[in-house]
């Protein structure tokens, strides 16, 4: 694409510096006409037609020729050289150009007393002429070749980098619903873990009221009755104290997006006791069942809560606000 683009602009300044040569040699005929017309007419017989670049040069050669004839007093075998200045000047408007080019048609036209030697540089004129004409076809095809080329390739370019730009974005789109599936993944991993989790405390709640049953039914209507049924909550509630404390941190992490790991996290100097504590606040128990749990009154709960609030707030409060909610 390139090396056309450089042989493109090669040729263009080529055919620049070489119609100037031409506009030279053409102003020094034009010099020597009124002088010495038989030079200029050599002048003009030296140039090779079928080089030149473009038709307003071979427009203004065809005049000074022409002009050159009617000086030395030679007649044209033709009128073909003479016609190529009235057809460019009448097609341009060239009012001056036209005139003159008609004035000298109508005096070198064909006569007897025609000279054989211009008569023959005259027809030699005509073939280089000739030859222009093919040459300049060709270059308008390779003209409209190289246009036409210019445009697919650019075509090809542009079609390439909307295709590129298409499958970038079909590349982000498939990561983005690669990240949204894995996204559901985990989700789905998440909710799974919660119905199990779910269901673990579903059954041991079941298992409690299922005991609770099972003691009052044994000891209805007993003296026992009240002691034994008092002594079985205790001892769940003690269960619950101890062995079933990781389990509640683990099913608060899972249902409140690991919380109370982030909690640790940002303030690792937390006490044992405010954290028990915190995991009875985030479970949703009631402040009578966690004075039980705790061993503690209710007014000493409260204390409590009221100072674990404040130590929170001041360590995680920023960074994890949902923590305050519980509160």
């Amino acid at each position: 694409m390139r090396a056309l683009l450089y042989i493109v602009m090669l040729l263009i300044v080529t055919g620049c510096g070489y119609s100037g040569t031409q506009s030279d040699e053409l102003d020094a005929a034009q010099k020597l006409m009124a002088g010495n017309p038989a030079e200029a007419l050599s002048r003009l017989n030296g140039m090779d037609v079928s080089e030149f670049q473009d038709s307003a040069t071979m427009a203004r050669w065809a005049l000074l020729y022409s002009e050159a004839l009617a000086e030395n007093r030679l007649s044209a075998p033709t009128d073909t050289i003479v016609n190529i200045a009235i057809d460019y000047y009448g097609r341009h408007d060239n009012a001056d150009g036209l005139r003159k080019a008609l004035h000298f048609k109508s005096v070198i036209m064909p006569s007897d007393n025609s000279d054989a030697l211009a008569t023959a540089l005259y027809l030699q004129k005509e073939k280089e002429y000739m030859l222009y004409k093919e040459r300049a076809k060709r270059e308008r095809y390779l003209f409209w070749g190289i246009v036409i080329l210019l445009v697919a390739a650019g075509t090809i370019v542009w079609m390439r980098q909307k295709i590129n730009l298409q499958n970038a974005r079909n590349n982000a789109l498939m990561a983005e619903a690669s990240g949204l599936k894995c996204q559901i993944d985990a989700t789905r991993s998440d909710v799974g873990r919660l119905e199990s989790k779910l269901h673990n405390l579903l059954e041991n709640r079941f298992a409690l009221i299922d005991s609770l049953c099972q003691t009052y039914y044994e000891m209805q209507g007993t003296k026992n009755e009240r002691k034994a049924i008092a002594d079985k909550v205790k001892s769940e509630i003690d269960a619950v104290r101890t062995d079933s404390f990781p389990e509640l941190e683990q099913a608060v992490n899972d249902c409140r997006d690991n919380i109370l790991v982030r909690v640790k996290d940002n303030y690792p100097q937390i006490k044992a006791d405010d954290y028990q504590l915190l995991v009875y606040l985030f479970s949703g128990l009631s402040t009578r069942t966690m004075s039980l749990l705790l061993g503690e009154s209710v007014d000493v709960v409260y204390k409590r809560k009221s100072r674990l609030k404040s130590r929170l707030k001041e360590s995680v409060g920023q960074i994890c606000p949902d923590v305050m909610d519980v509160f």
